[in-house]
């Protein structure tokens, strides 16, 4: 049977940056085997699977794929298909507006608001769907540096050092001082495995302040071999949880911050990520991801 497909680059407003997206459109009756071998027949970071929500209140519930397993929940898959969705839906293409949607996704229900500008790639914001928390054990500098290639002198500056959280999948944070040890950075496959786990420390988020694009306030880069993803162009769901991370070193005021990541850019596939985070009596109380998406192509596959 065919299905309608559409691929995007997500968290960019050009055509073959970010982040790659494949969505197949009216995926009910699909199973997680025929799902997981499409995903894997895409190869691309994730591919998402669109079906009719469970409540009639909510847009679509959906199912996310990277080549190697489900996952309950990712940033460049809500927010491409936000944008996808609410375009398909739009009678005037050529007029500013706005929607909201709600996907159902496994980590819950995920709040998303759309706008659209004349002349501009759509932009996308959804709710982070929970305040980030501990997942589990932090593995140790030494570790840490290990599996990354790194020296263990390389990892944390100031007062940022490591850090294990997850706001509907988990990441292990690792602050570095400079854009050039995050450009070291590699997997050591012998030692990968043993310190990355999938259930408590998730996958390695390295991140510094420094940056090549003044507007930026940090660059990161993520690794991801066990599902499949040498290295991913833009991580929103690792974005979603890297609002704890401020919380716990910055001190921010209270109020609303607005802070910009970059990521791929040593892929060449450079990605703008938008995080907005608000602080009440010290303590984060709401964080929102936010970036464009640009449609590439559309056509239909035999499942």
């Amino acid at each position: 049977m065919a299905h309608r497909f559409y691929t995007l680059d997500v968290f960019t407003g050009e055509r073959f940056n970010g982040n790659p997206l494949a969505v197949v459109i009216d995926a009910d009756g699909l199973n997680t085997t025929q799902m997981q071998r499409v995903a894997r027949g895409f190869n691309l970071s994730e591919t998402v699977f669109v079906a009719k929500p469970d409540s009639a209140a909510h847009t679509a519930s959906i199912r996310i794929f990277t080549p190697g397993r489900e996952l309950p929940f990712a940033g460049h898959p809500t927010v491409g298909t936000a944008c996808l969705l609410a375009d398909l839906q739009r009678t005037d293409l050529a007029r500013q507006s706005d929607a909201i949607l709600v996907l159902e996704e496994g980590v819950g229900p995920v709040r998303v608001g759309v706008r659209f500008t004349p002349d501009k790639a759509a932009f996308a914001e959804f709710d982070v769907p929970r305040i980030p928390t501990p997942t589990g054990a932090t593995p140790s500098n030494e570790a840490l540096a290990a599996a990354l290639g790194l020296a263990p002198d390389d990892i944390g500056y100031r007062n940022h050092q490591p850090l294990t959280l997850s706001a509907g999948v988990p990441y292990t944070f690792v602050p570095v001082p400079s854009l050039d040890i995050l450009a070291r950075a590699q997997i050591v496959a012998p030692t990968w495995t043993d310190v990355f786990d999938d259930e408590e420390t998730g996958d390695p988020y390295l991140y510094c302040r420094q940056s090549e694009n003044a507007t930026a306030d940090f660059r990161a880069r993520m690794f991801a071999p066990t599902h499949g993803i040498t290295e991913d162009p833009a991580t929103g769901s690792a974005a979603a949880a890297f609002s704890g991370v401020i919380a716990k070193f910055d001190n921010l005021a209270d109020g609303q911050h607005r802070l910009l990541i970059e990521q791929g850019v040593e892929m060449g596939r450079p990605s703008h990520i938008f995080l907005e985070m608000d602080f009440r009596a010290n303590e984060l109380v709401g964080a929102r991801i936010g970036g464009h998406a640009v449609r590439i192509s559309q056509g239909a596959i035999e499942i």
